[in-house]
Parts: structure tokens; sequence; C-alpha cells
């Protein structure tokens, strides 16, 4: 499966007007909600802003400063990632540039797991919403209002049907919501 998971707004923003993402986090339970989903993961394919701002989990030692978040730094930095960029001639890590269109790095990420593959990043997101790649939806949605900001979900010349799967609340503030994408004949 195709998963596109991020924190969201509660008006649906991953990001405030000026980019930031500080206005969320993970408590220790979420945190911990964090770890198994990875564990399932057989890869990522990014756009560039959400590979650099995730790199810092295989790059940084100083961010292991817990058993949690070593864990979490180990489980990531195993993960093969394949980065999409007009900018960058190189990536770090457990990356490797886009060479194919979206849809090929996505069948051939696919094809090299039999876990689920994720995709992160916004404007990456967009296309494969658009191209029906996204086999579901995660969102964890913070109790805070943005205003503005980069939207989780892109416009849609055709709406996308859902079908919830499961939500969850974490600490009485972060709601977990998993929807699939129903295909409707």
């Amino acid at each position: 499966m195709l998963i596109y998971s991020m924190g969201i707004s509660a008006d649906g923003f991953i990001t405030d007007r000026d980019g930031g993402i500080d206005w969320g986090g993970p408590d220790e339970e979420q945190f911990a909600f964090h770890i198994e989903e990875v564990r399932g993961l057989g890869g990522c394919l990014f756009g560039r802003r959400l590979y650099e701002t995730m790199l810092v989990w295989e790059t940084d030692p100083s961010i292991r400063d817990s058993a949690a978040t070593a864990e979490f730094a180990d489980l990531w930095s195993a993960i093969p990632k394949v980065v999409f960029s007009r900018t960058l001639d190189r990536v770090e890590g457990n990356a490797r540039l886009a060479e194919g269109s979206l849809a090929e790095e996505a069948a051939r990420m696919a094809g090299a797991t039999d876990k689920d593959v994720e995709i992160g990043g916004a404007v990456l997101a967009s296309s494969a919403i658009e191209q029906g790649l996204i086999d579901e939806f995660r969102m964890f949605r913070y109790p805070v209002i943005l205003g503005g900001g980069t939207p989780f979900l892109p416009p849609v010349q055709h709406p996308v049907a859902l079908a919830l799967l499961e939500t969850r609340t974490f600490g009485g503030r972060v709601v977990f919501e998993r929807y699939r994408r129903i295909q409707v004949a």
C-alpha cells in the first residue's frame, strides 16, 4: 500500500504560513505509535523539503537522546528512500534521487518490499492523489487553527471517496484518522 501520513492542524495544514511545524509534535504515546508505523514501512517517497526535515534522524547522533529516539532513528535509517527534487544533485543517508516518474518510482519501491510504502511532502502527494496512487490517508490532527500554510490535501478534479478505518486520540489532544481510498465504479 502507498500511504500518505502527516501531522495536520485542525484546519488541514501541514505547515504554518511561514513553513513552520513547531505548533505540533508527538507526546510519548504518539511517538511510540510512530515507531510502530515506521517498523511497518518498506520504503519512502519524499519531496525535497520533507527529506531535508527528516534527514536529521540519519545524520545527527545528538537526536538519539533516549531509548525511543534511538529506536526510531535506527528504524528510520534502515528504510530506503527516494527523493524527488529539481534542485538537489545528491542526497545523504539511505536515500537516492528519483530517476523515473512518480508512478514508476512508486511501483519500483512497492515491488522491492512486502511492506507498506509512505509518501511525504504536499507537492509530491498532490501529484500522487491526482494520479490515484495513494491507498491510505493518515492524519494526526492537532488542536490548533493555523488559518493558512501548506494544505495536507490539494484541490482535486474529481471527488476521492474514502472509508474511515480507524480513529484514535493521543493524550486527549491529537486525533489520528486513517482512511482508505475507495474505488468507485
